[in-house]
């Protein structure tokens, strides 16, 4: 342990070293503020573009939503916990995926209601309504020096928006203020391949007056008149369980849009049959982001789009959050570690650790000769099968070397062949010396029965030897010879 000390002293020290390194260096990056031009439109944030404010009211209100941070695909298979609403709030920060669009209209053809509140919103998630065509056109594109934390300066100039007719989407709404940023709903007629616009005349948007045979305008130079547009439309059809609008329940099979909501520009909230579902376009998120609910009846419509105007308990609405960059699958502690010098810290530990193993194999100075071991030595067989007699317990085995050998010095002692019995061996032993017969004779029959396979353990091992090497000591047999050539081997 000892020689590894100046290795530990030296881990320590660059670790402290680079702790005091990153936090020296930390400097903390101001978020930049939110803004028209690059906003969040996520129900996390809080801050002026953020959706944070209507999420919170409609969990507190009592309504069933949930923030979905899995794909779309996860919509055809949610089981009980399926929502009834989806809602696509703003220019996403990551775009759908082809096949997460066709699972998305494939939930709302099974009866979802798929909510889109986005200036430009993706065309891919406004497929064709019979031979309609839906598209946005935007105005005004927001600058990078729009202030979102200022609503006054967003609605500079901006008239009130007025319901278009009576609606479930529009109910208890007298008017609502949105943004100058705010978007165009716009439809086309496909007819032989070639479209038509059909923007709804302004008298009828913004005086709610019936529309009558009279009633023409202009559009790409050609005169249309709606009563001709009338007629030219197949009757309607009768579909089980089908209808236009929320407020109709007579089924039809018309698939014009509906509006719901213009303002002098033309529509800001439009809803169109898709199969068996509806698709709700909001052409201004301001109207339900933080910086703009409060303004006039924007809480009341952001309400009944997201809970289809029947209040709680409607069914489970899921805002999208998964192409907000927040999806499930994100590392929560990586998340949680975000900003700070940690994830600095770990990495250049990382590599002072890869660092060091390299080097472990590398080779920094001139080659060295290895440490050349005595081979000549006949103590190192000893050692040798020493250990292993010792990791194997054969201590019977060990007896038996170290008794052979002392047998036939005390055989040779007595003038006496090695095979004599150990009775007259102890005999002799004894009348040549000072020893105890018995206690010679004793050790002996020890010895003999623990080599024929008495049970023997370390201590009695231990002891038997040194009970023999204590009469070689007495009688000095080769003890000084051999005790002197090992000290000069080691």
């Amino acid at each position: 342990m000892r020689q590894y000390l100046a290795i530990i002293v030296t881990v320590a020290l660059v670790i402290l070293l680079l702790v005091a390194i990153n936090a020296a260096s930390y400097v903390e990056i101001e978020r930049a503020p939110d803004s028209e031009y690059s906003p969040d439109r996520s129900t996390y944030n809080a801050g002026a573009t953020g959706t944070r404010a209507l999420y919170d009211y409609l969990q507190e209100s009592g309504h069933a939503v949930v923030r979905w941070r899995e794909k779309p695909e996860a919509l055809l298979s949610a089981g009980s916990m399926r929502p009834s609403t989806f809602v696509v709030i703003g220019s996403t920060r990551g775009s759908f995926e082809t096949r997460e669009v066709e699972s998305l209209l494939k939930w709302v053809k099974t009866g979802g209601r798929l909510v889109i509140i986005d200036r430009i919103p993706d065309q891919r998630l406004l497929p064709l309504s019979g031979n309609w065509n839906i598209s946005l056109e935007l105005q005004n594109y927001p600058t990078p020096e729009a202030s979102s934390g200022n609503p006054d300066d967003m609605t500079a100039g901006v008239p009130l928006a007025r319901a278009s007719q009576p609606t479930a989407l529009t109910s208890n709404v007298d008017s609502v203020l949105p943004s100058r940023f705010a978007s165009v709903i716009k439809f086309y007629v496909i007819q032989g391949g070639a479209s038509a616009e059909t923007e709804p005349p302004p008298q009828q948007q913004h005086q709610g007056r019936e529309e009558t045979e009279e009633d023409d305008y202009d559009l790409s130079g050609k005169t249309i008149r709606m009563g001709a547009m009338r007629q030219a439309t197949p009757p309607p059809k009768k579909i089980p369980g089908a209808t236009t609008s929320f407020e109709d329940d007579t089924p039809t099979a018309s698939p014009a849009p509906v509006i719901h909501l213009a303002d002098t520009a033309g529509p800001l909230l439009v809803d169109y049959r898709h199969g068996a579902g509806r698709i709700i376009i909001l052409s201004d998120p301001f109207i339900v982001a933080n910086n703009g609910i409060n303004r006039a009846d924007n809480l009341r419509l952001a309400i009944n789009i997201v809970t289809g105007a029947v209040g709680a308990g409607s069914g489970i609405t899921a805002f999208d959050e998964y192409h907000q960059g927040r999806a499930a699958t994100r590392n929560q502690i990586i998340s949680y570690f975000a900003g700070t010098p940690i994830p600095a810290m770990i990495g250049q530990l990382g590599l002072i650790i890869l660092v060091v193993i390299w080097t472990r194999g590398r080779r920094f100075a001139r080659p060295l000769p290895l440490h050349s071991v005595d081979r000549r030595s006949k103590l190192e067989f000893v050692a040798s099968m020493a250990e292993l007699q010792q990791r194997a317990r054969a201590y019977d085995l060990a007896i038996e070397n170290i008794y052979a050998r002392t047998r036939r010095v005390l055989a040779r002692y007595a003038g006496l062949d090695s095979n004599s019995p150990r009775a007259l061996i102890a005999e002799r032993v004894a009348a040549r010396s000072q020893l105890n017969r018995q206690e010679i004779e004793s050790l002996m029959l020890e010895c003999e029965d623990a080599i024929a396979g008495e049970s023997l353990g370390a201590r009695k091992a231990l002891d038997l030897v040194a009970r023999l090497r204590e009469v070689e000591r007495a009688l000095g047999l080769r003890m000084r010879a051999r005790e002197n050539k090992q000290a000069k081997e080691k």
